[in-house]
């Protein structure tokens, strides 16, 4: 609910298709052209092995113990990245950010 008191336009997937598989939402994100915001590591399988087509990834590797930390942090790589986001895999994590190019986004 963070990101959409932001003005974030943003669905969720668990309220639209509760039971799509990752390949459906990857699909979804692509025609729609949006970013994946994740907790699922899964689909960098998908993207990185399997070059399944997602406009970008961000990734949320924050503990259970420090879930305060999730919308903080998100936000943090918004401001930092904006629309470098697309293109890349970006992983948000407690104390840092890891990101690195799609295929076929170099």
């Amino acid at each position: 609910m963070l990101l959409r008191e932001a003005g974030q336009d943003l669905i969720y997937m668990s309220d639209v298709a509760p039971r799509a598989a990752d390949v459906e939402v990857m699909s979804r994100a692509d025609r729609e052209n949006r970013l994946l915001l994740t907790e699922d590591k899964d689909f960098g399988d998908l993207v990185f092995r399997q070059a399944k087509r997602v406009p970008g990834i961000v990734l949320l590797r924050i503990p259970p113990l420090r879930r305060a930390l999730k919308g903080p942090r998100l936000f943090a790589a918004i401001e930092r990245f904006g629309e470098k986001l697309f293109g890349r895999y970006t992983v948000v994590e407690d104390v840092r950010f890891r990101s690195r190019p799609l295929r076929g986004a170099e």
